[in-house]
């Protein structure tokens, strides 16, 4: 009995120490993979770190690079050319949406002007006003081969402005369109023709001018002024006083117009202010007439006779026409756009006018005098 307990003891003691070797071994293996699981994790979120470090620094610039001083003045030029070209593409696509058009484009004969007109002249006129047209074909605006050929060698483009009716197609709107079908000189506008939308048909013939043709001036002329477009060595008897004085020594409107070609903003005319009338009853009543403050005095503008503005500001007009306040009166309404604009207000005394025309021959009056015109306001130009 004694050595059967004996030889238990001793068989006991014999397999501890194999326990604990592979008790040992397991631990080691664990301990290994618990090394390699850790190191590897590291490994990665070291890798993230890096990379993040690197997509910072890319996106804050501050990363470092390789890139000599020289390239580098290049790739900077280089993104300041294209800020401007995109600035630029912006603008045009912004003007051309508004209606502005390129040097060359298309004018309403539907021919492609090649280059730069001198000035295109709008004359205002109205429905049942054909006399006044006839006298000024007569007159000083010619007609037919002769209109074309001052387009074609004086870079003078001469065209009625008129709307249409508030009755579409009737008997006014057929009337100005045989009169357009003979004589091809008219802007016909689509805005509806009314005394009150006098300042609107002023806006919108820019703006059509502005699409037709491309000019260095844009002069707009009331139906009751006789211009002298060019010097005339030659007068007429009856017409002379409207043609010239002193055997043709008078200054010509493209005389005029061509002395500032150099400035790009001109805004020239009989330059006058006035008292804002806010009586309603009143000829000259203004609704908006508070806006012009406790002095009721207009600001500084062009006499609505006559007024030439070139062509940047012509071109402001046609991108901006959706925005641009009107008033009442058109010359009112046409020196307001240019407020706070870097514009050079020209006064020409020579387009201030006098009532009657001293020395206008009896005969012409005699001829036109249907026509609505004893009262005419002569320009001295």
């Amino acid at each position: 009995m004694r050595s059967r307990g004996s030889s238990n003891r001793l068989s006991n003691s014999g397999g501890s120490p194999f326990r604990s070797r592979i008790s040992a071994l397991l631990l080691a293996m664990f301990a290994t993979m618990a090394t390699v699981y850790v190191g590897g994790r590291m490994w990665q979120e070291a890798e993230s770190r890096v990379y993040l470090i690197k997509e910072l620094d890319r996106r804050t610039g501050q990363g470092h690079s390789s890139v000599s001083v020289s390239e580098t003045l290049k790739i900077v030029t280089c993104k300041e050319q294209l800020k401007k070209l995109s600035a630029i593409q912006m603008d045009l696509a912004a003007a051309k949406q508004e209606g502005y058009v390129s040097k060359e484009h298309s004018g309403n004969d539907g021919t492609r002007s090649k280059k730069r007109l001198l000035g295109v002249i709008g004359i205002i006129t109205t429905f049942g006003r054909k006399k006044n047209r006839d006298a000024i074909r007569k007159a000083w605006m010619q007609s037919g081969a002769a209109l074309r050929k001052l387009e074609e060698e004086k870079g003078i483009v001469v065209r009625f402005v008129i709307g249409r009716s508030a009755n579409r197609g009737d008997s006014l709107d057929r009337e100005i369109n045989d009169e357009h079908s003979q004589t091809n000189d008219f802007i016909i506008l689509d805005d509806v023709e009314a005394p009150e939308e006098r300042s609107k048909k002023i806006k919108l013939f820019f703006v059509r001018a502005v699409e037709s043709w491309d000019a260095e001036f844009y002069v707009k002329v009331n139906d009751d002024v006789f211009v002298n477009i060019e010097n005339m060595t030659v007068c007429d008897d009856q017409l002379k006083v409207l043609w010239c004085r002193c055997k043709g020594r008078v200054d010509a409107l493209g005389a005029k117009l061509s002395a500032h070609l150099d400035t790009p903003r001109i805004y020239m005319g009989c330059m006058k202010s006035g008292e804002v009338f806010s009586d309603p009853t009143h000829k000259w009543h203004e609704p908006d007439w508070w806006k012009f403050g406790d002095g009721k005095s207009y600001f500084r503008h062009a006499s609505g006779e006559i007024f030439a503005i070139s062509r940047a500001l012509a071109q402001f007009i046609s991108i901006n026409k959706s925005l641009l306040q009107v008033y009442a009166h058109d010359d009112v309404s046409a020196g307001s756009w240019f407020i706070g604009l870097d514009v050079q207000h020209v006064h020409e005394g020579k387009f201030c006018c006098n009532t009657w025309s001293t020395g206008l021959s009896s005969s012409f009056l005699n001829t036109h005098k249907d026509a609505g015109m004893l009262a005419l306001a002569r320009f001295r130009i």
